[in-house]
């Protein structure tokens, strides 16, 4: 990791994010927390405006993908491949630039690129923010010198930079990436407490051995998910936008989303239509190859003009697939889009968390957890003790109906923990389980998850 990137103070983010924090749940909206150590622009006085401007850090480091930085700027690594669940035959190439703190609460951010670009290559910058509950927006693009809409008053921004190139042609080579957030405390309406949830079909990925859009190396009986828009695709090894997925049979599984496919890469079908990157004239939780398959829409084809052969709005790894759901063929599933959802999650903390029936290991599985997705915890039940990486309890949280897991084996994302895990590691994906609490030695009492009792099974 570039040391570079590792600028916070803690002890006045913690304060400043603790009252934040606060006011979010009190009042309902999408307040972020005050940001520290940022570089402004503007008089020091009291109520003055402060603009945020910084250059993005163009040195990759682990955690980005095929990408390389020379004095001639950023460029493709190897010109193989794109993103494994497209079957594209594009070299493409992602990096992703450490958090940046802000002087002030923004919700517009304007990228000024300065790249070569031959013929048929593209660079395009994507942005998000942080929240004052430590959630992270969706990936939205930034136009060329207009302002992109984060959605939320932020404390936060990081930036995604991808470069394409054509198959045989030569890479991009990004000079410099100017961002400047422009100050305002936009009070927006508060965030759904429930999770939007659309019947869609599903496809099994497979593909071992090939990358994904975010890099990872795909593996057998691999847990992961893609969808057809790069909004809420996860830095590799994150769970900052996870699914819940349920088949017919009745098997659930939370997996992050790491690919994107298998037909689009711009369809958040997922948004409403005010929102909604591409076909916004489709209904809400409709997948643009759910349209063509079905009703020819688009002349039957996806965004590349390619013929769409099955309608589908998700594509599941191998063990995904096989393991957690259950399935033997591409099905109808139930999806839920938890990142949308208001919360704060507990991480899971093994590569696999079995989820069962009832408050102890004595239930039936019903369903699996990925390594590093995000649970949204409805309430919390005493049953039989456990001692996992986090430390002894026999706290069991209740994520859906008659589907529980141990507090012992996943970590609280409170609005401090999130927040200082994005900005101590650089918002950059380093662990399986970003924003966890520190490990308590096995046979410790864990500290327990703050969660109403549960009144129904």
């Amino acid at each position: 990791m570039t040391p570079a990137r590792h600028h916070i103070r803690a002890g006045a983010l913690l304060a400043a994010l603790t009252v934040v924090a606060v006011l979010a749940g009190l009042l309902g909206v999408n307040y972020p927390a005050l940001a520290q150590g940022s570089t402004t622009q503007g008089s020091p006085s009291a109520g003055a405006e402060k603009i945020t401007t910084w250059f993005a850090d163009l040195r990759p480091d682990t955690d980005d993908t095929n990408v390389r930085f020379d004095a001639g700027g950023l460029h493709l690594d190897s010109l193989s491949t794109g993103p494994a669940s497209l079957r594209s035959d594009r070299p493409e190439g992602m990096l992703i630039t450490a958090t940046q703190p802000l002087a002030q609460f923004s919700s517009q951010v304007v990228a000024q690129v300065v790249a070569e670009q031959p013929p048929g290559s593209s660079v395009s910058v994507d942005l998000r923010g942080a929240r004052g509950d430590g959630s992270w927006t969706e990936w939205v693009p930034a136009p060329a010198a207009t302002p992109a809409m984060l959605g939320a008053a932020v404390t936060a921004v990081q930036a995604r930079v991808v470069l394409r190139a054509v198959k045989g042609g030569a890479s991009p080579a990004v000079r410099s990436v100017r961002l400047t957030a422009k100050p305002g405390m936009q009070l927006l309406a508060a965030r759904s407490p429930a999770a939007p949830t659309y019947r869609v079909f599903a496809t099994r990925e497979g593909l071992v051995g090939a990358t994904t859009a975010n890099g990872h190396v795909i593996r057998e009986r691999d847990h992961f998910v893609a969808l057809p828009s790069r909004r809420g695709l996860a830095p590799r090894d994150s769970g900052d936008y996870t699914v819940k997925i349920c088949a017919t049979n009745g098997r659930c599984e939370w997996a992050p989303v790491w690919d994107v496919g298998p037909w689009n890469t711009t369809d958040d079908y997922w948004n409403p239509s005010d929102a909604r990157q591409s076909w916004s004239d489709l209904p809400q939780g409709q997948p643009q190859a759910q349209a063509a398959y079905h009703d020819g829409y688009h002349d039957g084809t996806d965004q590349f003009g390619r013929k769409v052969r099955n309608p589908a709005g998700i594509d599941l790894a191998d063990g995904t697939f096989f393991d957690g759901l259950g399935l033997r063929d591409n099905s109808w599933v139930t999806v839920s889009y938890l990142w949308v959802q208001a919360g704060s999650p507990a991480i899971v903390q093994l590569p696999i968390l079995p989820v069962r029936s009832g408050p102890g290991e004595k239930y039936p599985t019903v369903g699996l957890a990925a390594q590093g997705a995000k649970l949204m915890v409805q309430c919390a039940v005493r049953g039989e003790p456990v001692t996992g990486n986090q430390g002894r309890t026999d706290q069991w949280l209740r994520i859906g109906p008659k589907q529980y897991i141990p507090a012992a084996h996943v970590s609280a994302q409170a609005a401090y923990g999130a927040a200082q895990g994005a900005t101590e590691r650089a918002a950059k994906a380093t662990g399986p389980a970003p924003g966890a609490a520190r490990q308590q030695p096995a046979g410790q009492n864990v500290r327990e998850m703050s969660a109403e009792r549960c009144t129904t099974p």
